[in-house]
């Protein structure tokens, strides 16, 4: 007897815990499908756990989360393929509830099942629910449609995919506009599997009038399609149809729409083709970098040198540039930091002179900005310049900018300094640190912020990694070693700092042979706050070195 009513202890489990109060114990339950699944077999789980899981009526969002989840890899355990069209209604259920992320979670599950399923029973079977949803009473099942017409129209008969064309365009105009934003969100994917000549008809037309839709987050929506729709029409069909709506949009009352152009317009330049770019986008793009609103600024200053590359260099010179003088002083700083991080960029786009003549002058003026953000963009990026105009023009033009932040009077100027010197090291090259750069980096570590000096140790031990332990041996150690007798006490603790920090980096030999024989004569000095620290630093170095040799000094 126990053997036969094996198989139903496990349903018998998941029904229980699925009218349990405890949410738990329901989720737990949800996720345990798959094995209860296996229990009961492929054919019981399409008579009776997929039924069960239909008439489910579970309010919580997350349970009905993991369901929807769950069932979209649920095909292998109701018999494959044959039978996947099963797990169809309890998904058409989750399609039409209230929570956003559930019913997405359906959508994304239906078309996962409705890839796998053969045409025969897609027409039988998903079409009709993607019907049903279109049609529905209450809108959250018509936004759902919306993302399933792509799955269901490639395998729809002639009269049938006229009518899911029909009805995708009613959706388009739809009196609720979050059907409206789900048919809008949704077009590139429809429209990449209509036929070429239903496209330039039917889907423009729809197209045309979300393009006018009176809510803004439709518009805005429609700016994606745009680059969408544009990579699949001809060249000057593009032209004739999308350029229109881009420019219109460019100029659109809404700044969500103008801040959506500026951050598609890189994508929709290349739909369009060079020529028409040159002669219609560069002016809405010189409108989008002058918007009244920062936030457009922003996007569209961040695509300023992927824009400057598809233009040649005089029309990048004659219409943007000017923008970009412009915004380099923007009253906003989130605008100047976009700009600043993208703004090196140009110097390769438009070569050795221009950059010299004109873009010099705007990297000098970031990189004294009050804001860090904007100067450690312009830092974090000299490379793309050096490659331009050369290390010595690079170092007489912008390194008394850095060496003049260095000496700051605000001492949070000068730590921002300390902690872009690596990544400047690394960009430009040892020589040039060697030069310019390696005075300053002794100075910091007798600053009169605990903090700068601090920074100024670790420093040291980053550009110690960076060059190597010979060229730290050689440029810095030795320098460090001479400071141990500065007069002041904080200062020679700042050194025992450094100390301890470079030895890991300079390896046992040089840490026995010079680094502790100074530490062992500051465990001699008359400040007892030294010796204290003397003691710190030594137990941080007893991995390093040779356990003999700390005896024998220890001793």
């Amino acid at each position: 007897m126990a053997m036969v009513d094996e198989p139903l202890y496990p349903i018998a489990i998941l029904i229980d815990e699925l009218k349990n109060e405890d949410i738990q114990l329901r989720l737990n339950s949800i996720r345990r499908l798959s094995t209860i699944a296996r229990a009961l077999g492929e054919e019981r789980t399409r008579k009776e756990l997929i039924p069960f899981l239909s008439e489910n009526n579970d309010d919580d969002d997350e349970v009905l989360l993991a369901m929807a989840e769950e069932l979209g890899v649920f095909t292998p355990y109701v018999g494959g393929v044959d039978y996947a069209h099963v797990l169809l209604p309890p998904l058409e259920t989750l399609c039409t509830v209230e929570e956003t992320c559930v019913r997405d979670k359906a959508v994304e599950s239906l078309c996962r099942i409705g890839a796998q399923m053969k045409e025969s029973d897609l027409v039988e079977w998903f079409i009709p629910l993607v019907k049903r949803l279109a049609a529905g009473e209450w809108f959250t099942a018509r936004v759902s449609s919306c993302g399933l017409f792509h799955i269901a129209y490639t395998s729809a008969p002639e009269l049938l995919k006229a009518e899911l064309r029909s009805i995708y365009s009613q959706l388009c105009q739809d009196d609720m506009p979050m059907v409206r934003r789900s048919a809008a969100s949704n077009l590139g994917k429809f429209a990449a599997t209509v036929e070429p000549n239903h496209l330039k008809t039917d889907i423009m037309s729809i197209f045309d009038e979300l393009t006018q839709d009176d809510q803004d987050s439709v518009r805005l929506l429609a700016v994606e399609g745009c680059a969408a729709l544009g990579k699949l029409l001809e060249p000057q069909d593009c032209v004739a149809h999308i350029l229109p709506v881009i420019v219109n949009f460019s100029q659109d009352k809404s700044w969500r729409v103008r801040y959506m152009v500026a951050n598609q317009l890189y994508e929709l330049c290349e739909a369009v083709g060079p020529e028409p770019t040159r002669t219609d986008l560069v002016p809405a793009y010189v409108r989008l970098l002058r918007d009244n609103e920062a936030e457009v600024r922003i996007a569209a200053a961040g695509k300023v040198t992927k824009f400057c590359r598809i233009l040649n260099p005089q029309i990048a010179i004659q219409h943007i540039l000017p923008c970009v003088k412009d915004l380099s002083s923007d009253s906003s700083q989130h605008v100047r930091s976009a700009l600043a991080s993208v703004i090196m960029g140009m110097a390769p786009v438009l070569g050795k002179d221009a950059t010299i003549e004109q873009l010099l002058p705007i990297f000098l003026s970031l990189l004294k900005d009050e804001f860090p953000d904007v100067r450690l963009n312009i830092i974090s990026k000299l490379d793309q310049v050096n490659q331009v105009i050369g290390i010595d023009l690079l170092s007489q033009s912008l390194l008394p900018a850095i060496v003049e932040l260095a000496e700051d009077r605000h001492w949070r100027v000068r730590l921002a300094i300390i902690e872009y010197i690596p990544l400047l090291a690394s960009q430009l090259g040892v020589g040039f640190f060697d030069d310019k750069l390696g005075a300053l980096c002794m100075q910091w570590l007798e600053d009169k912020v605990f903090s700068i000096r601090d920074a100024a140790a670790n420093n040291l031990k980053r550009l110690a990694e960076e060059f190597g332990p010979e060229w730290a041996m050689q440029h810095i150690v030795q320098q460090v070693l001479d400071k141990i007798g500065n007069p002041h006490y904080l200062y020679r603790m700042t050194i025992l700092n450094a100390v301890s920090l470079l030895a890991p980096v300079m390896g046992p030999e040089i840490t026995c042979h010079k680094l502790l024989p100074v530490i062992i004569t500051a465990s001699k000095d008359r400040v007892p706050n030294i010796k204290f620290n003397v003691a710190k630093v030594l137990q941080a170095l007893i991995p390093i070195v040779d356990q003999s040799v700390m005896a024998k000094n220890m001793g």
